[in-house]
C-alpha cells in the first residue's frame, strides 16, 4: 500500500525549503516579507504543489523540474486565502489555526502581502530553468489563466454575487470549477507539461484535476457542517450563515458524500493507463475524501 503520509512528508520538507529560498530573494527583510512569510509559512494540506510534483512523476519525469512551479502554485493559493478573508470578503479571523493576516498585522499590509505573493510566484515562474522554454511559457500562461479573470479570482466573484440567492446544482459546479478546480487543475497540467507528458497524459491528468477539484470542494461544504474547528484551524457553520450554496444545501449531506465519492472514482479511472508511478496522484485523490480539514 502506498505511503502517504511519508510521500507528503518528503515532498512538504522540500516545498518548505524551496519557498524559503524564495522568500529570501523576495524582498529586504520588514513588515511585508514578515507578514508574506506568516502567511505562506502557516503550514495549510500543499495540496496543489503537491498534485504539481506528483503529475511529474507519473508521467516519468523528474519532479524536481516542477519544484519552481509547485512554490508558484502554493504562494497564488496563499495570497488567495489571505485576499479571501479579508473583511471585505469572508471577514474570517482564523486561518490554519492561526490569526489571518489581516488580525495578526492589519487590513493593509494583508492586501500588500498577498499581492507580493502573487507576483512573487509569476516571478518564480519565469526563472524556470531544466525544462524547455515553450513548456516554461505555456505553464506559466496555464498558471495565469487557472489564477485570473477566467478561472479563480471569477469564481470568487461568482461567490460573492450569489450569496443569499439560490443556485441550480450546474451553476455551483461552474462557480466552483472556477473557484477551487481551475488551480488544480492547472497543478496538474503544469507538473505534467514540465515533466515531458504527451498530450493524452496531460489531457487525462486535466481530468483528474477538474474530478479532485470538485470533490475537494464538495468535502470543504460537508466539513463546513460536520467538521471540527479545532482539527481544521477555521471556523465551522460559516457557509449557513454567510446564505452561501453548498452542496450539502442542495443535495443533502448523504448525496453529498455519495457524490464526492464518485467524483473521486471518476478521476482515478481518468489516469487508469497511468503505471505505478501515479499511485501518489491515486492516493491523493483518495485523501481528499478521507480528510477532516
Amino acid at each position: 500500500m502506498f505511503d502517504l503520509p511519508a510521500y507528503l512528508e518528503r515532498n512538504n520538507a522540500r516545498i518548505l525549503r524551496a519557498l524559503n529560498r524564495l522568500l529570501s530573494s523576495a524582498g529586504p527583510d520588514g513588515r511585508l516579507l514578515e507578514a508574506m512569510r506568516y502567511s505562506l509559512m502557516a503550514g495549510g494540506k500543499r495540496l496543489r504543489p503537491n498534485l504539481c510534483l506528483a503529475a511529474a512523476e507519473a508521467v516519468g519525469g523528474d519532479a524536481e523540474d516542477a519544484l519552481p512551479a509547485a512554490c508558484a502554485l502554493e504562494m497564488i493559493h496563499t495570497y488567495s486565502l489571505i485576499h479571501d478573508d479579508l473583511p471585505a470578503m469572508d471577514d474570517d479571523a482564523l486561518r490554519r489555526g492561526k490569526p489571518t493576516c489581516h488580525i495578526a498585522f492589519d487590513e493593509a499590509t494583508a492586501i500588500l502581502a498577498g499581492d507580493a505573493l502573487l507576483t512573487t510566484a509569476f516571478e518564480a515562474l519565469a526563472s524556470m530553468t531544466g525544462c524547455r522554454p515553450e513548456r516554461c511559457t505555456e505553464v506559466a500562461r496555464i498558471v495565469a489563466a487557472a489564477a485570473g479573470s477566467r478561472g479563480m479570482v471569477q469564481g470568487q466573484m461568482l461567490d460573492m454575487l450569489s450569496q443569499g440567492a439560490a443556485l441550480s446544482l450546474e451553476q455551483l459546479e461552474h462557480l466552483h470549477a472556477l473557484k477551487t478546480g481551475a488551480m488544480i487543475e492547472a497543478s496538474l497540467a503544469a507538473g505534467g507539461l514540465l515533466a515531458g507528458g504527451s498530450a493524452a497524459q496531460i489531457e487525462a491528468l486535466r481530468v483528474f484535476g477538474r474530478r479532485v477539484g470538485l470533490a475537494f470542494q464538495v468535502v470543504d461544504d460537508i466539513l463546513n457542517i460536520e467538521g471540527d474547528p479545532a482539527v481544521m484551524g477555521k471556523a465551522a457553520g460559516t457557509d449557513r450563515l454567510r446564505r452561501k450554496n453548498s452542496y450539502p444545501g442542495l443535495l443533502g449531506l448523504a448525496k453529498s458524500k455519495e457524490f464526492a465519492h464518485n467524483l473521486v472514482h471518476q478521476a482515478i479511472e481518468a489516469i487508469a493507463a497511468f503505471d505505478a508511478r501515479a499511485e501518489a496522484l491515486r492516493a491523493i485523490a483518495c485523501y481528499v475524501i478521507e480528510r477532516r480539514k
